[in-house]
């Protein structure tokens, strides 16, 4: 599953990501959540502080160029 959460502010990166991980089954392996890295880094450290605590999430996983963070819901 990916998400892009340019142009959203925390608030409603937050409730989409939230949304996200309720509709993640149990197949869902991963969330890739597209934040960006050249605006700011305001998207990126939230997704990271906040959800890398979530029940769901086993581990956070950074993107190669740093614009992308990866929830991991399970162990393949």
């Amino acid at each position: 599953m990916e998400i892009d959460l340019h142009g959203k502010n925390e608030y409603q990166a937050r409730i989409t990501l939230d949304a996200a991980l309720g509709r993640a089954k149990g197949g869902t392996y991963r969330i890739r959540c597209i934040h960006g890295c050249h605006g700011g880094t305001v998207l990126r450290d939230m997704i990271r502080r906040e959800y890398a605590r979530h029940p769901r999430v086993i581990r956070l996983e950074a993107g190669i160029n740093g614009g992308t963070t990866d929830l991991v819901l399970r162990e393949l």
